[in-house]
């Protein structure tokens, strides 16, 4: 909630407008997520005699285990032997086994980049001519099975953990010191330290599983675990929880010495809990910088401070916008929340929300790098979604304020009314005879509870009040998924690194056509209907040579009238049923309208081949359609 964003927001939106051209359009090349830039043999070449190595070339440092580079025969037999060698740079090598045969071979490989993320892919070179090969070229990704999920929704509760344990502290140092007596909010900074403390250990049994099998089995396995304290990620995952001890004792000093204090005492601790609060805070936010995307590529020695500083205000704002929510619904009548407390953080919300945009901007550029990435990648689809997210909860932020207004005006009025009225209708006793200093007891506990009860009752009957419980409801919402894809983001990879790695794809030399096989091209027409608006049309895929090897693949849509349109998604995939082959997916770039393109399609056999295209019309109408062709 930003009590005075709504008159700046027309500058600060052009000055950052502003910024943002002048940063994507003087981009330099950069990497966070690891990718595949080049291999000797290259991706669906034929060579004529038996490499004595394979060796793969990444876009930044990666860790390698003994298995995270297999080499398999066309019977999927492994001809790779010893461990991985990085004999310079980003360039890894595995030896093969002398006197290969002619054939199909597949590599395989699951790595880990510099950055955290597990990075997996396969592809094809052959000896003398393609063959039929036996091995699926599938991957596993991060965010495939049990193993992914948990870890993903560790990751959440990661952040969601930090946003409440740092920004209810803040809220309550920083705007509401009244606050720490309440236990509504206590439980919720505590709650806060839980989650991010039973997440952090979440993540560091999942870890050696998340990067390696996959396997729910192997989260117990303490070898693993060993391993996994020996890399970057293991490490901050230990300093986190050892930071966390820190932050359990500064919490316990709030809500109980700090608390019991006298008001003029409060203010001489306030500062000193402030300084180490934020050296508790910043380091535990340094814990996801100096292990993730601002550890690697473009400029690290800047983005890991920008990195601490954009979560400190994503804690401020969020954080202290929920702990704002407890204090209006749960704040007891004893101790409201007072207008002051909510300007006050009115004031800190405009400045988080404008730190968050100006290390936002910097962290934008150094991701994605280009105007085109914003929409030609994924990572740049989900800034996206979560810029628009930003601009819902400042648009709701704006009503918070004038009811904030209300409520100052409020106030004044509701004095009054409890001038008016009496302190409560409960008898005073005279304490005199058998029983007296009980009977007073009990008169006094009376009129305490009427007197909350009337307190709570002129609370509660404030329209200023209920209007800023709705918008920051509303806000608290809007910011739940905001964290959720905040969480995907840092799991998703850099449009730089998907660009680069298309790129390097796209300037790989073409494999040689092999002697014998059929030129012809397949054509397959596809009729789909997505059920929505404007959802029906023809899809039509062009596979050339139609070979197994390398192939070009054109898909162009039509709609009803036979002229070209275009729609948000298509993907592809290749299934060969007989030999338990695929899916093999591809995503095809866009060229112009109607019309997508890949090259470089890896069809590993000749056979009967099932080709499936899923065609999306908009965000919720999708279908997928299939023909059959015989390839090579």
């Amino acid at each position: 909630m930003t009590q005075t964003i709504a008159p700046r927001v027309r500058t600060l939106v052009l000055l950052l407008l502003a910024v943002t051209g002048a940063l994507l359009a003087g981009a330099a090349p950069a990497s966070a997520h690891a990718a595949l830039t080049g291999s000797d043999p290259g991706q669906g070449a034929v060579v004529e005699t038996a490499p004595a190595q394979v060796s793969l070339t990444f876009s930044e440092q990666i860790a390698v285990s003994d298995d995270a580079v297999r080499v398999l025969d066309p019977k999927g037999e492994r001809v790779d032997k010893g461990d991985p060698a990085n004999p310079s740079g980003t360039t890894y090598t595995v030896r093969l086994l002398s006197g290969l045969p002619d054939g199909t071979y597949t590599v395989a490989y699951q790595v880990v980049s510099a950055d955290s993320h597990p990075v997996a892919g396969a592809f094809t070179f052959s000896i003398g001519a393609p063959s039929e090969t036996t091995v699926s070229a599938s991957a596993q990704a991060s965010d495939d099975g049990l193993v992914g999920m948990l870890y993903g929704f560790g990751r959440y509760m990661s952040y969601a953990g930090f946003v409440v344990m740092a920004g209810g502290a803040a809220f309550v140092l920083a705007c509401w010191e009244r606050g720490s007596g309440v236990r509504a909010v206590q439980r919720l900074v505590v709650s806060g330290w839980l989650a991010l403390t039973a997440a952090t250990l979440g993540l560091l049994l999942l870890r050696g599983s998340y990067t390696g099998s996959g396997k729910a089995a192997d989260i117990f396995d303490l070898s693993l675990l060993g391993e996994v304290l020996q890399t970057k990620t293991g490490a901050a995952l230990v300093s986190r929880l050892l930071l966390l001890a820190a932050a359990a004792l500064f919490i316990a000093v709030l809500f109980g010495a700090y608390d019991k204090r006298e008001d003029e005492e409060k203010r001489d601790l306030t500062f000193g809990l402030a300084i180490g609060g934020t050296v508790v805070a910043a380091g535990i936010a340094a814990s996801w910088a100096m292990s993730e995307h601002a550890s690697q590529g473009l400029q690290p020695g800047v983005a890991m401070p920008v990195d601490v500083l954009h979560l400190l205000a994503v804690a401020a704002w969020l954080g202290g916008l929920t702990a704002l929510l407890v204090a209006l619904y749960r704040a007891p009548a004893s101790t409201p929340l007072g207008r002051d407390a909510v300007q006050r953080f009115s004031r800190l919300a405009f400045g988080s929300v404008v730190t968050l945009v100006v290390t936002g901007v910097y962290q934008s550029w150094r991701q994605l790098g280009s105007w085109s990435a914003f929409t030609d990648t994924r990572y740049g689809q989900l800034l996206l979604g979560k810029i628009a997210l930003m601009v819902v909860l400042v648009g709701i932020a704006s009503f918070s304020r004038r009811w904030t207004a209300r409520l100052a005006e409020a106030a004044v009025p509701e004095a009054r009314e409890e001038e008016k009225q009496p302190a409560g209708a409960v008898p005073e006793a005279d304490g005199a005879g058998e029983g007296g200093e009980e009977r007073a007891a009990q008169l006094a506990r009376q009129r305490a509870a009427v007197e909350s009860a009337r307190q709570k009752r002129l609370r509660d009957a404030d329209p200023g009040r209920s209007g800023l419980r709705r918008s920051v409801l509303a806000e608290a919402g809007v910011a739940v998924v905001l964290l959720a894809v905040t969480t995907v983001l840092t799991q998703t990879e850099p449009g730089r690194t998907e660009q680069e790695a298309r790129a390097a794809s796209s300037t790989a030399s073409p494999a040689a056509a092999p002697t014998g096989q059929g030129t012809a091209a397949v054509t397959l027409n596809m009729p789909f209907d997505t059920g929505g608006e404007k959802g029906k049309g023809v899809v039509t895929v062009d596979l050339d040579p139609a070979r197994a090897g390398d192939n070009d693949v054109h898909v162009y849509v039509e709609g009803p009238d036979g002229q070209p349109v275009d729609i948000p998604e298509v993907k592809l995939s290749f299934t060969l049923s007989a030999k338990d082959i695929g899916p093999l997916p591809v995503v095809p770039d866009r060229i112009t309208t109607g019309h997508w393109s890949a090259s470089g399609v890896q069809i590993p056999m000749t056979g009967d081949w099932k080709v499936e295209v899923t065609v999306r019309t908009s965000d919720i109408d999708q279908v997928t359609v299939s023909k059959n062709a015989r390839i090579g």
